[in-house]
């Protein structure tokens, strides 16, 4: 019988308004509060922000890095934004086992920079889908 890991390897991701521009180019997303510092500046964000999706996209590689691609055939994945993701931030996403709850993880994407996090959550992992018989 296979175990899950304890913790998710990390995924890091420097956030830059290429990437940003990249990211709205892949998802047809262009709203200007993630395009435009001058719309972007008059909102009540204050400024440009990375698309969220973006950050949720980094647990997931976090997953399929620790536990393989079948592990999103049925995870549930509950999540909360706590802070937006500004230009510049570098983000590291992860995730640790509860010990109390098998196939249990809290995950997080959080900012080196200041150590904040910017999402929190969990996600249920069936043994099934992570591998383990």
């Amino acid at each position: 019988m296979s175990t899950l890991p304890d913790i998710l390897s990390p995924v890091r991701m420097k956030i830059e308004p290429a990437v940003i521009a990249a990211y709205a180019e892949l998802t047809n997303d262009f709203n200007p509060i993630h395009l435009d510092p001058e719309f972007a500046s008059g909102t009540p964000m204050g400024g440009v922000i990375a698309h969220g999706t973006m950050s949720i996209g980094l647990i997931w590689q976090a997953l399929q890095r620790s536990l393989g691609s079948a592990a999103f055939e049925q995870s549930e994945l509950d999540i909360r934004f706590v802070k937006p993701v500004r230009p510049g931030e570098t983000l590291v996403a992860g995730g640790q086992a509860r010990p109390d709850a098998p196939g249990v993880y809290d995950v997080w994407v959080r900012a080196e920079d200041d150590g904040g996090d910017r999402i929190v959550g969990s996600v249920r992992v069936p043994g099934a889908a992570a591998g383990v018989t």
